[in-house]
């Protein structure tokens, strides 16, 4: 899949938004990510479990890419993702070799994006207005957890 149409890219978007809010209903930070195949196929998704799991670990990125198994290559595939992936995310994807990173916002915290970019990774960003008031909405009422997951 070389060219993201606007429909597909939203559809993706909108099964890391239905992790993200499992997370915050588990208690969670609401981050939610899913990755693609080259071919469309859903491999992973998966939400930010750090509180859950009381594993720092655990973001939503990684749970996706867990989920989603071994695969031959990365090549092609597509890492979904509802907030601008942080420092250790962004790594995943440059490890692995993930083409592409479909990004719902950088509004509330803008990561590690602009260097995967730097490097080859096409990114998406889409600004969604939903993905920016979860997490706004979740910041205002969780300034500390917040800031622990960031690592602020």
């Amino acid at each position: 899949m070389d060219r993201l149409d606007r429909a597909t890219a939203l559809s993706w978007l909108g099964v890391a938004v239905e992790e993200a809010r499992a997370g915050l209903g588990e208690g969670g930070v609401p981050i939610g990510a899913a990755l693609y195949g080259a071919d469309g196929t859903l491999l992973g998704r998966g939400h930010n479990r750090r509180v859950q799991d009381d594993d720092p670990s655990t973001h939503a990125e990684t749970a996706a890419f867990r989920a989603a198994g071994r695969q031959r290559t990365y090549r092609g595939t597509t890492m979904v993702t509802t907030l601008s992936p942080c420092w250790y995310c962004s790594g995943l994807v440059r490890q692995f070799g993930i083409s592409r990173v479909l990004i719902g916002e950088a509004v509330t915290f803008h990561g590690g994006h602009d260097w995967l970019a730097e490097h080859g990774v096409e990114i998406v960003l889409l600004d969604d207005p939903e993905c920016v008031a979860m997490m706004r909405d979740f910041i205002e009422k969780n300034p500390a957890l917040w800031n622990e997951d960031i690592g602020a």
